[in-house]
């Protein structure tokens, strides 16, 4: 494809001033504008060796890499430009719009909020109508609003519907060593609950799963619940939250309340580090008194938690609030990492299970998958099945799926855990003074 003149001409005018950093920034403009997201990106490292830590610079990397859909670089330079002081509110918008894909939904209505404040001109409609539900208990006096603020609706109980999951650890393949782990911290103190109390340990509390995205942490947390035979509660933030005033605590609490008359019951948190975010962050008294009513869940203010085991979800840990850490909380974390070799050929066989297939060997294809999350191993059979439907319509007939099709496709995935890898370890190495990344490192092969 032939190259705009403008590019061009730009490209030319650097040539003859390589110092010129606005020329180089308006030259990454330019090639964002076109679409050229690969050549901004390179355009942007080229400037950023003229002027090192330029923040507009480092926005528009940012920006680029967003684009190429590579989310934890473009979080990387957003958190260390949040950590100097230097967000523009234009960064700010971007940061929000990263968070937004991610559980760290109130600090990304925190920035949009601040952005707008700080620059009208950042609105963005589509960010602010999917943020809506956590831009709305915005308790800020002076600012104007469409209809006045309302106290909780005062409607019947909330109310989720509790499950008895069939599934157990049988059915989980591989992961052994986080399957002990959960045994030891979970499921011996709930079948042997009449030993614990002789020695006065409560059963219950809290345990957070941690790792990378799709790799299993609901599946793991409902085999628990069947291992036990205990009632299972899933609750995600979103079906708590509520935009009226004192109406997300009362949410809250009776979802608690529901999972204390089931006992034992495992109530599993998915996205807990959005509704444990650091309270320190919050502008907001609305976000602070959620996580506040959250927090006197946890510690059976004025209920007893005994029988209830609170099983809480996250990809960043680092990002929750300390106080979730105390005792009687989420004092115990348990590392998920990617899928096994012996969980990934496990999994294949589930997901090819009603599908026309001859003769695979699982084995070779787990072999072939190392880092793979289980979301990994969906898109390789996806793209699989997909050239074979290609291939079935053109012969007019069911075309099975080979072993090769499936090394073939895997060629194509590029393990997603690899990106969440590189960001966890730098919190592991230089910000893990209690040991609680330690597993991180052991998974890597680092030694302290």
């Amino acid at each position: 494809m032939e190259e705009p003149a403008e590019i061009k001409a730009l490209k030319d005018a650097l040539a003859f001033s390589p110092e010129n950093v606005p020329l180089h920034l308006h030259l990454v403009r330019t090639l964002q504008k076109y679409g050229r997201h690969e050549a901004a990106l390179e355009a942007c490292k080229e400037a950023l060796r003229v002027s090192p830590q330029n923040p507009e610079l480092e926005h528009a990397m940012a920006q680029a890499y967003l684009q190429l859909e590579k989310r934890d670089e473009a979080l990387v330079i957003l958190e260390s430009q949040e950590k100097r002081g230097v967000l523009t509110p234009a960064a700010q918008v971007t940061f929000a719009r990263l968070l937004s894909q991610t559980t760290e939904l109130i600090k990304a209505a925190q920035l949009y909020l601040a952005a707008k404040e700080a620059d009208p001109s950042c609105e963005d409609a589509e960010l602010e109508e999917e943020l809506a539900p956590f831009l709305m208990d915005d308790p800020v006096e002076d600012r104007p609003r469409t209809e006045p603020l309302r106290e909780g609706r005062g409607d019947a109980p909330y109310q989720i519907d509790p499950e008895r999951p069939r599934i157990t650890f049988a059915d989980v393949g591989g992961m052994d060593a986080v399957k002990e782990d959960i045994r030891m911290k979970i499921i011996h103190p709930i079948a042997h609950a009449d030993l614990f109390k002789a020695y006065g340990k409560a059963v219950g509390g809290g345990i957070l799963l941690y790792g990378p995205p799709g790799c299993g942490k609901t599946y793991l947390a409902r085999a628990t619940a069947g291992e036990v035979k205990a009632s299972f509660y899933t609750l995600g933030l979103h079906e708590v939250l509520d935009m009226y005033i004192g109406q997300s605590e009362k949410n809250l609490h009776e979802v608690f309340q529901q999972a204390r008359r089931s006992a034992p019951t495992i109530l599993f948190i998915d996205e807990v580090d959005a509704l444990g975010a650091n309270r320190n962050d919050l502008r907001h008294s609305a976000g602070r008194n959620v996580i506040n009513q959250f927090l006197s869940e946890l510690d059976g203010v004025e209920s007893s938690n005994d029988g209830l085991l609170v099983l809480g979800a996250t990809n960043a840990p680092w990002h929750l609030d300390s106080a979730l850490r105390r005792p009687g909380r989420f004092d115990q974390i348990i590392f998920v990492p990617p899928p096994d070799e012996e969980a990934r050929a496990a999994i294949l066989r589930v997901m090819l299970k009603d599908k026309p297939a001859e003769n695979i060997n699982y084995e070779a294809v787990a072999r072939r998958t190392d880092g793979f999350s289980g979301a990994d191993l969906k898109a390789v059979v996806e793209r699989a099945v997909e050239q074979k439907l290609d291939e079935a319509m053109k012969k007019g007939g069911l075309v099975p799926l080979s072993t090769k099709d499936l090394e073939q496709s895997a060629k194509k995935v590029k393990p997603s855990t690899k990106e969440w890898f590189a960001a966890a370890r730098n919190y592991a190495l230089y910000a893990n003074q209690a040991g609680l990344y330690d597993d991180i490192l052991a998974y890597l092969g680092i030694k302290k």
